[in-house]
């Protein structure tokens, strides 16, 4: 089968722990242990998240009084470059036998696309209420409440198009893991001449897996994070999670912004373009989400 698998942004650090390269490395190491089965047997596309790392090199960027800041576009591919090589390197020692490559995906977005006038999405570190005053205060930034804390919001607009879907699928067919759409992939608009330039903005990384697992025909899309499953009055767990749901059930239900509904949403829209089978689930229940045994899947009926 081919398969596309989105990390969540735990499979690099997990709430609270600090963006340090050896956490990162651990982390993705164990994430590559959990997908291996999968790789070893089907056709894989991953992607995964970058939030917390481009939230600081946007700090670190700020903080550099030598030069401008480098705009979201530009910390994006810079992101997706890094946390690629981490993810092509653990996966190759998990699965010594398959040739991994890490891609840098552009994403063309609509510049009329009503999220840049709202920004919605939390990216990088979060912080305490005084935290938050103080930074929104000093880089002018807008501020979104995330769990018990705040993040910076950015505009988060849908993604229309993968420039380099093409590649993607060539890479495949010669046998090739393939790493793209990092964080959603870079944020890039046409414009009237044709050419393309990069925004300020991030694209939500699981509406970009939904996108390049339908483009590329894929058979299953996986999303996995750091919870088993997706639960009717998230985010409290009560009971078991849903185990198989419709797109229209699940819509029926209310979900948190910037966590469980957007993987909500881009597995429905999968699964009702595609017909195909779509699930959520823990990492670590990788092989088991896949086979239906665990996580909640998402079927047309």
């Amino acid at each position: 089968m081919r398969i596309v698998v989105a990390l969540g942004g735990n499979a690099l650090l997990r709430r609270g722990e600090p963006p340090d390269a050896d956490i990162q490395r651990r982390n993705i190491a164990a994430a590559a242990r959990a997908i291996a089965p999968i790789v070893r047997s089907h056709e894989v596309v991953v992607t995964h998240g970058n939030g917390p790392q481009i939230g600081l090199l946007a700090l670190q960027a700020v903080a550099y009084r030598g030069a401008e800041a480098d705009p979201l576009d530009v910390l994006g591919a810079e992101t997706e470059g890094a946390i690629g090589y981490l993810l092509e390197t653990a996966l190759a020692n998990a699965v010594s036998d398959r040739r991994v490559a890490t891609l840098l995906t552009q994403v063309i977005v609509d510049p009329d696309d009503p999220a840049f006038a709202a920004p919605t999405k939390p990216i990088g570190p979060v912080y305490d209420k005084a935290e938050m005053t103080r930074v929104a205060a000093a880089k002018g930034w807008p501020m979104i409440a995330d769990g018990a804390g705040w993040r910076r919001a950015v505009p988060s607009p849908m993604p229309c198009a993968i420039r380099e879907i093409d590649a993607v699928g060539l890479l495949l067919a010669a046998g090739w893991v393939v790493i793209c759409a990092g964080g959603g992939g870079i944020p890039v608009v046409a414009g009237r001449d044709g050419a393309y330039r990069g925004v300020e903005a991030v694209v939500d990384k699981d509406f970009a897996a939904a996108l390049v697992a339908e483009r590329l025909a894929a058979d299953h899309l996986l999303l996995l994070t750091d919870v088993p499953g997706v639960w009717a009055e998230w985010p409290n767990p009560k009971g078991p999670p849903i185990k198989a749901a419709s797109p229209h059930a699940l819509r029926r239900l209310a979900f948190a912004a910037g966590s469980m509904a957007p993987k909500v949403e881009a597995a429905c829209r999968f699964v009702e373009r595609t017909g195909r089978t779509a699930a959520i689930g823990a990492i670590e229940d990788a092989e088991a989400v896949l086979r239906g045994e665990a996580g909640t899947v998402v079927r047309s009926t």
